[in-house]
């Protein structure tokens, strides 16, 4: 992707013909989530007022709520709408919990690879957590799963459906029957998943399903809980007020809200071919990588997502890479962007048995909608005259 052909004026100007390869940090502004966003921010009411201007607003938040809702089979109502991931992960990680009349859930158990916004545990006490190794392929070990949760008391899973940094696919379905025969509730982060691959909130026997707006095209700054039917015991994070049906207290972000919604459409009608294109591009990025001598692509034997490559090679500093792809006019990253910039060892990689010199010299590269074969051959000449430097000594 020319980031010159869909970003602003700062771009045009200042950053002419760079690379964009870190789509899974986040992806451009769809034009159609922009459009939609200009036509909220024109408008004057608050969605909780009762006179035509309110009544326009809330519209606007209820077609992007059902919007949202479709995606991913799950009914409007239970769609609650936060200032992004982390306060979704945040929210959904909530001791209470339970499903009908089913017992409310007492402990969290979470896995290994989860982002840190799910690894720092929600609202429950450190005492009540529990975390769940993962396979040198980066896929959850079920057998312990299933050894936690024997005998327990009951417990809420975390989850993700993708992981951020090697794109390895997790056994969703298969963890959350067995969760929900040992009489607990699932929580799925399907944030770096959605909009890259399908799934149904009923179908993987998720209870809860968190959502970030910034990943499918829409802006910063806005994500969503999705409730399974039937969930209780839901308790706000945010009160003082009764929006979202009392679940997350303070008026809605009516623009970024609306510029979701946009987002979601898009991104749901161009699923599918786009999932062809990408991994197409990301196998022959793969290939070309694996012309250097020794090179590791993480995750590689297990399901994954179709735009992710994370890779290394033995001796390869990640910060060094990152900073001479940079250099070269291609962004790329050492993994989850959520490290105020930080170069660290990759808790992924080292939860899947990879020592230090490994887990800190993992380079992610990631695609998206408008990423071409030009880009992937940029990339791939940078690196061949990146790797004999990167890797000299």
């Amino acid at each position: 992707m020319r980031v010159r052909n869909i970003y602003s004026w700062y771009y045009n100007t200042f950053m002419p013909d760079r690379v964009y390869l870190d789509w899974n940090a986040t992806t451009p502004l769809r034009p159609e989530a922009r459009e939609a966003m200009a036509v909220a921010w024109d408008l004057l009411g608050n969605p909780s007022s009762v006179h035509a201007e309110g009544r326009q607003a809330r519209r606007l938040v209820e077609d992007s709520r059902a919007r949202v809702a479709g995606a991913i089979g799950a009914l409007p109502r239970n769609v609650v709408f936060t200032s992004g991931g982390t306060e979704a992960n945040a929210l959904a990680l909530t001791s209470g919990l339970r499903r009908g009349s089913g017992p409310a859930v007492e402990r969290l158990v979470v896995s290994a690879i989860e982002h840190a916004s799910v690894l720092a545990g929600g609202r429950f006490p450190p005492e009540a957590i529990d975390t769940v190794g993962v396979t040198r392929s980066g896929l959850l070990d079920l057998d312990r799963l299933r050894e936690v949760l024997a005998g327990g008391p009951p417990t809420l899973v975390s989850l993700m459906l993708a992981n951020n940094e090697t794109g390895a696919v997790q056994p969703v379905a298969e963890a959350g029957a067995m969760v929900h025969a040992a009489g607990g509730l699932l929580h799925v982060d399907a944030i770096q998943a959605f909009g890259k691959i399908p799934f149904n909130i009923n179908e993987m026997n998720s209870d809860l399903v968190t959502l970030s707006a910034h990943k499918v095209g829409g802006p910063k700054g806005v994500g969503a809980v999705v409730l399974a039917e039937g969930v209780l015991g839901f308790e706000p994070l945010l009160r003082g007020g009764g929006q979202e049906l009392g679940r997350r207290a303070g008026t809605e972000n009516v623009a970024g809200i609306t510029g979701f919604g946009a987002a979601v459409k898009i991104a749901m009608d161009s699923r599918d071919r786009d999932a062809i294109r990408l991994e197409s591009l990301r196998n022959r990025l793969e290939n070309g990588l694996r012309d250097t001598p020794d090179v590791i692509v993480f995750a590689d034997g297990a399901p994954r997502l179709p735009n992710t490559t994370l890779f290394t090679v033995p001796g390869l500093k990640a910060e060094t890479a990152v900073i001479g792809f940079d250099l070269a006019g291609i962004a790329v990253s050492s993994g989850s962007a959520c490290s105020s910039g930080k170069v660290q060892p990759s808790h992924v990689l080292e939860a899947m048995g990879f020592g230090p010199e490994l887990a800190q010299g993992a380079v992610r590269l990631s695609l998206g909608w408008s990423t071409s074969e030009a880009d992937v051959d940029c990339c791939l000449e940078a690196w061949r005259k990146l790797e004999g430097t990167l890797l000299k000594g």
